[in-house]
């Protein structure tokens, strides 16, 4: 079930670091000291990756969402989104 933003607003620090999914590889991960990071896992030539988006409520939900898009739409392209970024 994707976010809200209401969810990813009332999201409490727990003990340990913990995500919350939106779909397609997208997470909030809500770290201990509090802090709130869009991450998207995906896949390119067998390997699993990880790319950042930014700290939320800089980044918002449909911004992480448009950025997981353009990310997925160079995996299907064939591009590293990750190095694409470095460059």
């Amino acid at each position: 079930m994707p976010l809200s933003d209401f969810a990813c607003k009332n999201a409490k620090p727990k003990v340990k670091p913990y995500r919350l999914a939106d779909g397609d590889g997208l997470y909030l991960l809500v770290q201990k000291s509090g802090s709130k990071l869009w991450q998207l896992r995906y896949r390119y030539l067998e390997k699993e990756n990880i790319l950042s988006f930014g700290k939320y409520p800089l980044v918002s939900l449909l911004d992480a969402r448009e950025k997981r898009d353009d990310a997925k739409r160079l995996l299907v392209a064939g591009i590293n989104p990750s190095t694409k970024r470095k460059e």
